[in-house]
């Protein structure tokens, strides 16, 4: 189980170099891979986006950018220099694009919001790092609107013909690339222990329906190493 203090400790350690850090060791894939849910969100059109464990709101800004009907968007974050750098993307923004967009820093497991507050929520790669998955699921369910929609983007298990050569490289080429990048080997352990032992999409999909929702749908994405799961309240 992740250790709540160690995980914001970890964030804001790499906070500055975070975004390298993502398009490098993904090798840019990390961008389609929230166009992705972004493509997704977009047939529900919701007014209000709740993100969750926004990070340094690069998923915030590419739903702003791309959903022009969502009047409101929140990224939250646990972590107040990921969220800082957020902020700085915003501000020094210079189309000045992202007005709908602010930040607030809050705990997935205890979400500062009213009930049926958001018509969509989405975490990217930060489910992973719950303390208590189940229940961030059902503080997620109190927050939306009837009808509202969970859109999650999280490694995952990956095809068995692809899983030796990712293990490979999620063991050994990437907490040696991400030590030279970020300066922190440590954190990218923690990324390829995480990614391992969290559960396939079948799996997660399982735990979106016992936190009570339904119509759950889980797509495998670059040969299963991620995957996008989209849930009805």
């Amino acid at each position: 189980m992740p250790d709540p203090k160690a995980i914001n400790s970890m964030f804001a350690r790499i906070a500055g170099r975070y975004d390298l850090g993502n398009r490098v060791l993904s090798g840019g894939l990390d961008i389609w891979w929230r166009h992705r849910l972004v493509r997704a969100m977009h047939r529900q059109r919701p007014a209000s986006v709740l993100d969750l464990a926004t990070g340094s709101g690069d998923l915030a800004f590419a739903i702003s950018r791309n959903l022009l009907m969502t009047k409101k968007i929140v990224g939250m974050d646990f972590c107040q220099p990921m969220l800082n750098q957020a902020e700085a993307k915003r501000k020094n923004d210079r189309h000045k694009r992202y007005g709908n967009v602010s930040f607030q820093q809050g705990d997935g497991l205890n979400l500062p919001l009213p009930d049926a507050s958001f018509d969509a929520v989405s975490i990217a790669f930060g489910l992973r790092n719950m303390a208590d998955r189940h229940r961030c699921l059902t503080e997620i369910y109190r927050v939306l609107r009837p009808g509202g929609r969970l859109y999650v983007l999280e490694f995952s298990q990956p095809d068995r013909w692809f899983r030796p050569v990712y293990l490979f490289y999620l063991r050994h080429i990437l907490p040696a690339v991400a030590g030279l990048l970020c300066g922190d080997r440590s954190a990218y352990v923690y990324l390829n222990e995480s990614i391992e032992a969290f559960p396939d999409r079948h799996a997660l999909a399982g735990e979106m329906r016992q936190a009570g929702f339904g119509e759950v749908r889980a797509d495998g994405l670059t040969f299963g190493a991620v995957a996008l799961h989209e849930a009805a309240k």
